[in-house]
């Protein structure tokens, strides 16, 4: 009854994370054809330091909370 709900959990993940990155990727490269190319540079090393702490917050957060769950994270 459930099987499906994973599928379509990933395909909508899939779909929106591919749209997000289509329109970030047009969106730096037209800021690049303008010649700001120091400001695209700085703006895409601040995203990508912004995006590496959600990433680490994301997953402290989640093994924290899996740990107050009482779920065994250890490596076999």
């Amino acid at each position: 009854m459930m099987d499906w709900v994973p599928v379509v959990f990933v395909t909508f993940k899939l779909l929106a994370l591919g749209i997000a990155m289509f329109f970030a990727i047009k969106w730096h490269y037209d800021q690049g054809e303008k010649g700001e190319t120091q400001a695209m540079l700085r703006t895409c090393g601040k995203m990508a330091a912004v995006f590496m702490l959600a990433v680490i917050g994301a997953g402290l957060v989640a093994f924290t909370f899996s740990r107050m769950l009482g779920l065994d994270l250890s490596f076999p």
